[in-house]
């Protein structure tokens, strides 16, 4: 990857200015899975990942449920199970909410770029693709200024009346309503799991906040693309293959004369023209390339302040990679 941010310096010169110049004041930016990989959050699609190592026969689940799972891994976090059997979605997803309640993940340095645009100013919106909330341990960000697109694990509801539900009151139900089927280690769990039921309406529908396949997006994802981009005046793509739609439609849905740029590892959406004075295409892993780009823009105090911590905010990854780089 070294010789992918040599070769791009330029065009983080190009980026940066763009930046500097004062023009950037109303910053859209678009996330997915890649601006978290640094954080070590576990991968869904990738091989190795949550539907590809799925063993439906650990579930609590009919025959005909499993052999669903079995054939379609997306089963599990699909409307059409949940609707009849809330478990298998959380018996799944149950460490990775628990460990996000923890805070066993942290925000990567690219997060913190996004918190370091809205301390200038110039950050209108953040849509990301990601449900893993970690936007949300941006102190300096707004919660208006996050729209989670398919939902979030950092919140709380009854998919069925919509009632909220307190975090750490599901967390505690979740911990002794929810069998573990990892085996993990020092985890208390019953050996059977039990429905969480909503204190309103009593069906058991109480769950992270996050959109079942099958389900809807959320309107608000709707309503804010419609005021923000057309008022966009600067669109940065981070860590996404722009195949999930409709959030991948949001760089093609900026006005024509602006400024786009995608930080990922390889080259993605149809709708960028990298041969036009518009588009930019920095290559490299989001942190690296991030950093990069901060260096250009003069920030590196900001960076400096964070390695002075008594508790770090960042992941691991990142302070590590600041350590080495930051003098």
């Amino acid at each position: 990857m070294a010789s992918n941010a040599t070769a791009s310096s330029g065009i983080v010169k190009k980026v940066a200015s763009l930046i500097k110049s004062g023009q950037a004041k109303n910053i859209v930016v678009l996330t997915g899975a890649g601006i978290s990989c640094a954080s070590g959050i576990p991968d869904f699609r990738s091989p190795g990942g949550m539907y590809d190592t799925l063993k439906p026969e650990l579930l609590t689940a009919s025959d005909n449920e499993k052999a669903e799972m079995k054939y379609d891994p997306t089963t599990v976090v699909s409307w059409d199970l949940f609707k009849n059997n809330q478990l298998p979605y959380l018996e799944v997803r149950r460490p990775f909410i628990l460990g996000l309640a923890k805070r066993q993940w942290k925000p990567t340095l690219s997060h913190h770029f996004l918190s370091m645009l809205n301390d200038r100013q110039m950050l209108r919106r953040i849509y990301t693709q990601n449900i893993d909330g970690l936007d949300y341990q941006l102190d300096t960000v707004p919660n208006n200024k996050i729209i989670p697109v398919h939902g979030s694990l950092g919140r709380i509801e009854c998919e069925f009346c919509k009632n909220e539900m307190d975090l750490e009151n599901f967390h505690h139900l979740l911990e002794t309503s929810i069998k573990d089927i990892y085996k993990l280690p020092n985890v208390q769990a019953p050996q059977k799991s039990n429905n969480i039921l909503c204190p309103k309406c009593s069906k058991p529908g109480v769950k992270p906040a996050t959109v079942l396949y099958g389900s809807s997006l959320p309107s608000i994802f709707f309503e804010k693309v419609e005021d923000d981009l057309p008022k966009c005046d600067l669109c940065i793509v981070i860590g996404t293959s722009l195949t999930v739609f409709p959030a991948a439609s949001v760089p093609s849905a900026v006005s024509q004369n602006c400024p786009r740029v995608l930080i990922n590892r390889d080259r993605v959406g149809d709708c960028f023209d990298f041969t036009s004075k518009r588009d930019f295409f920095l290559q490299g892993n989001c942190d690296e390339v991030v950093f990069d780009l901060i260096t250009e823009l003069g920030w590196l105090e900001d960076l400096k302040t964070l390695l002075k911590l008594s508790s770090p905010i960042l992941c691991e990854s990142a302070m590590m990679y600041l350590k080495k780089k930051v003098v």
